[in-house]
Formats: structure tokens, sequence, C-alpha cells
């Protein structure tokens, strides 16, 4: 996935709004606490970014990939 594909996902699933608003504001646990837009700064594959926000918003499977989208694999360094 790339950041391009990750921002857009963000805004189907999230919406534009609430999205953006989460990825400046919400603190990823499996993160060290740093927000979306701090880890993909930092480097983390957005696919791993995009896992963990899901993961700790109770955004299931079915729904986080969005209409029309396949999940892409996993990342080497996803846990």
């Amino acid at each position: 996935m790339r950041e391009r594909e990750f921002w857009l996902l963000l805004e189907e699933v999230l919406g534009r709004s609430y999205g953006r608003a989460l990825a400046h504001d919400q603190g990823l646990t499996k993160l060290h606490g740093m927000t979306v837009v701090e880890a993909l700064e930092a480097g983390v594959e957005p696919r791993t970014v995009w896992n963990v926000l899901c993961d700790q918003m109770d955004i299931p499977d079915s729904k986080r990939w969005g209409k029309d989208h396949v999940a892409p694999p996993l990342p080497v360094d996803f846990q």
C-alpha cells in the first residue's frame, strides 16, 4: 500500500473530516503512541499504520478495505 492509497482508504472508510482528525489526534498504542501522521513521517509502512488504526478503532476486516479494495499483503515487520 502506498501512502496515497492509505489516505484515500482512510477517507472512504472513516469519512474525510473524521478520518483526517483521527490521523492527527489519535495516539496509536501499538506504535508507541504516535499519531497516524507521525508514524507515516517516521517511515512506518502505511499498511501497518492502517491495520493498527483499524484494530484500535475496532473496524472489522469486512469494512476496513473499503468497497472495492483488496487487502494488500502485510509487510514483514507487522506483528
